[in-house]
C-alpha cells in the first residue's frame, strides 16, 4: 500500500525512562517511565485531544513493553478516554540490541571496540550480538503497516519511528538511523505526508 493510501497514523514515542536519561540501550528490556516521561505522556495526550479531537475514535495500539503501555494509558487518560481500552501488538516492540541492552554506547565501545566500529560503519545493516538490525526492524514494521485498516494512534519506540520515517517519508537510511526522536512531540502521517502536530 502506498503511503498516500494509508489511514492516518498518529505516532507517540514512549516517555522518558531513567535509562533514556543516561543513554543506556533499552531495546526490548522492560524499563518503566520516570516522572519526566509520565509528564511527557500526559502532555502528548492533551495535545492530541486539543488538535485532533476526532482521534478519540481511532484505533489505539501500543508496543507491549511497559514504557509504551504506561505511555498509552497516560495518553488516553489525558484524552478523557478509558486508559485500558487499547490493543497491544508485539510487532511494535523496539529494535532488539541483544547482548548490548543495558549498556551505554561508551561502555560498548570500551568492551567491544571492533563490533562497535562495525556498527558505526553500517548502523542500518548491523545487528548487535543476539539482536536485530534496523533492516530487520524495517521488514517487521513494513509487515505491520500492511495490517493498518483504520486511523490509528500508535505508542511505540524510537527505532520504530525511524523506520516508519524511512518507509512513509522516504528518509534516506543514512539519515534515518541518526534522526532525533523526541518524547514530547506527536507525529502524524496523513495522505502520504508526515509532520509534527
Amino acid at each position: 500500500m502506498s503511503p498516500a493510501a494509508l489511514p492516518r497514523i498518529v505516532f507517540v514515542r514512549h516517555g522518558e525512562t531513567d535509562w533514556n536519561a543516561v543513554g543506556r540501550l533499552q531495546g526490548q528490556r522492560d524499563v518503566p517511565l520516570n516522572d519526566r516521561g509520565r509528564g511527557q505522556a500526559r502532555q502528548n495526550g492533551a495535545l492530541i485531544a486539543a488538535r485532533m479531537p476526532e482521534a478519540a475514535d481511532f484505533d489505539f495500539v501500543a508496543s507491549p513493553l511497559v514504557r509504551a503501555r504506561e505511555t498509552m494509558e497516560l495518553v488516553r487518560a489525558a484524552m478523557g478516554l478509558d486508559p485500558a481500552a487499547y490493543r497491544l501488538d508485539p510487532v511494535l516492540r523496539e529494535v532488539s540490541y541483544g547482548d548490548w541492552e543495558g549498556h551505554t554506547l561508551d561502555e560498548i565501545a570500551a568492551i567491544a571496540a571492533e563490533a562497535y566500529a562495525a556498527r558505526d560503519r553500517d548502523k542500518w545493516g548491523y545487528a548487535s550480538p543476539n539482536g536485530e538490525s534496523y533492516a530487520d526492524l524495517s521488514r517487521r514494521i513494513e509487515g505491520w503497516l500492511a495490517t493498518i485498516a483504520r486511523d490509528t494512534v500508535v505508542v511505540s519506540h524510537g527505532g520504530v519511528y525511524r523506520v516508519l520515517r524511512g518507509l512513509l517519508d522516504g528518509v534516506d537510511r543514512l539519515e534515518l538511523v541518526r534522526l532525533d526522536v523526541p518524547q514530547d512531540r506527536v507525529y502524524l502521517w496523513q495522505g502520504g505526508v508526515g509532520r509534527y502536530i
